[in-house]
């Protein structure tokens, strides 16, 4: 097997309906310009709260890619 290297990076996605929500999001708009998504773990989910009710998802990821570097 060939040797790999990949790069972190940390995202935030949010969503008014869930954190899974949220995370598609924040996983489908970096892939548009972010290549080779490999793995994705969740960091953090929060929520904001406005007149007792919950406004807004947010859920962070620590998303990695393949590293492609210059030859």
């Amino acid at each position: 097997m060939a040797e790999s290297v990949y790069k972190v990076i940390e995202i935030i996605g949010t969503s008014s309906e869930s954190w899974e929500k949220a995370a598609e999001a924040a996983v489908k708009t970096a892939s548009k310009s972010v290549k080779d998504l490999r793995i994705a773990e969740v960091v953090e989910m929060d929520l904001q709260i406005e007149n007792g009710k919950v406004t807004c998802y947010r859920t962070k990821l620590s998303v990695s890619f393949k590293y492609q570097g210059k030859d």
